[in-house]
């Protein structure tokens, strides 16, 4: 029996020299709360059942993403695309779910690669006004109408500021309806995001899209620097199990799974349950 003593001693030393190696391994967070722009459908809107959460196609891949490396992340609603992004800077949420990358937001966020999908900026326009359309520089004198807050990638965003009228609205659905009134000449926003509310409002027959488009930004997880959960381990899980997620087309599937969820929940009667 002293001998079998003998042998335990030096072996928990050693267990408990290793453990305070091993422990930040595992990450000091259990759980991480992730909000994003709600007016972005496919991608992200508020969820109809319960008005305090995002659901849609970048709410799915973080929490496939949560389940798989053993974090609790929740995608709730904290207001407008600006204020989610300002709730990030202040790391009141530790994550934003999905985000171009601009040299603003870098001194704010570490972003999560690999990108997990592209979002194409086009130009929606009115049927029975159609105009020649080849660039950026056809744009010039007309009047254009975009989301606030929306950035297109800095090239866009630089000549826009220096060469295009384009008015800010609080909705895509007020930006639409003013393009039908004829109070602009196109609408500037993503493609899916588009498509969707043009179906939901039944103006699909009215518009069209013209190519090439604007801008193509690859959408990013971004995680706040002043999230207290930000840490390496966390950011080698969330690009390691997204390269995986990635390679396997998984975004794309959820993205088109989540254009015909959204289409059938704008088809039920208000207050029906949508899960």
């Amino acid at each position: 029996m002293l001998e079998r003593r003998v042998w335990l001693r030096p072996a928990l030393l050693l267990v408990s020299l290793l453990l305070p190696l091993a422990a930040p391994a595992a990450g000091k967070c259990e759980r991480l709360i992730a909000t994003g722009n709600p007016d972005f459908p496919p991608y992200l809107w508020r969820d109809p059942a319960r008005p305090d959460r995002l659901i849609g196609a970048n709410a799915d891949l973080l929490e496939r993403i949560g389940k798989a490396i053993g974090v609790d992340i929740r995608v709730l609603y904290t207001g407008t695309w600006a204020r989610a992004q300002e709730e990030a800077r202040k790391g009141r949420v530790d994550l934003l779910a999905g985000a171009s990358l601009t040299p603003e937001r870098l001194e704010q966020m570490d972003y999560v690669h690999p990108a997990f999908l592209a979002a194409d900026s086009v130009l929606w326009v009115r049927k029975d006004a159609l105009f020649p359309y080849a660039g950026w520089e056809d744009l010039r004198g007309r009047k254009g109408a975009i989301l606030a807050n929306n950035s297109f990638g800095p090239g866009f965003d630089g000549f826009a500021r220096a060469n295009l009228a384009l008015e800010a609205v609080p909705s895509l659905t007020q930006a639409f309806q003013q393009l039908l009134l004829k109070r602009s000449d196109f609408v500037l926003q993503q493609y899916y995001p588009g498509l969707a509310t043009a179906d939901t409002l039944g103006m699909l027959n009215d518009l069209q899209v013209l190519e090439p488009p604007v801008s193509s930004e690859s959408q990013y997880i971004a995680l706040a620097h002043n999230s207290a959960c930000n840490d390496p381990w966390l950011r080698g899980q969330l690009a390691k199990k997204m390269t995986e997620l990635a390679a396997a087309g998984v975004p794309q599937r959820l993205l088109e799974d989540n254009l015909v969820r959204w289409k059938a929940q704008q088809l039920q009667p208000a207050g029906t349950p949508t899960e």
